[in-house]
């Protein structure tokens, strides 16, 4: 499954897969406890192709820094979870996106990442969406 079809929904902790759309909204799943939702047209909604993470030279989709740090934990969760402490966060990110703007990527924007990865990695769609990326760039 792509990111196209994976959605954070302001409000409700965790992502959701979209099922099917409504007349007034969607209806979700969660990847956390597989409970359906109905969100309205008007929630705050993010479809995780969309988002990107800012660097000091250009904008990296969020699929490129989920490769980089399936690649630095040889496909594995990550060794640093959205739990840990500020200085330990900064310092993997880092490690994982050395260039990355300090003045607008924000310690909850890295704990959110952090916390996407290891719930897609768990759900099995992670890899899945690497490998439909891969072949998108390569198309």
């Amino acid at each position: 499954m792509a990111l196209e079809k994976i959605i954070a929904i302001g409000g409700k902790p965790g992502l959701f897969k979209l099922i099917a759309q409504t007349k007034g909204g969607f209806v979700g799943e969660s990847l956390v406890d597989q409970k359906k939702v109905t969100v309205s047209i008007r929630a705050k909604v993010s479809v995780l192709s969309e988002i990107a993470v800012y660097t000091l030279d250009k904008e990296v989709p969020l699929i490129d820094v989920f490769r980089a740090v399936y690649e630095k934990e040889s496909g594995g969760a990550s060794a640093v979870t959205h739990k840990s402490d500020k200085l330990e966060i900064e310092e993997y990110f880092f490690a994982v996106l050395p260039n990355y703007d300090e003045d607008r990527v924000y310690l909850s924007d890295m704990k959110k990442i952090l916390n996407w990865y290891n719930l897609l990695l768990k759900s099995d769609l992670l890899v899945e969406a690497l490998e439909n990326a891969s072949k998108a760039t390569t198309e």
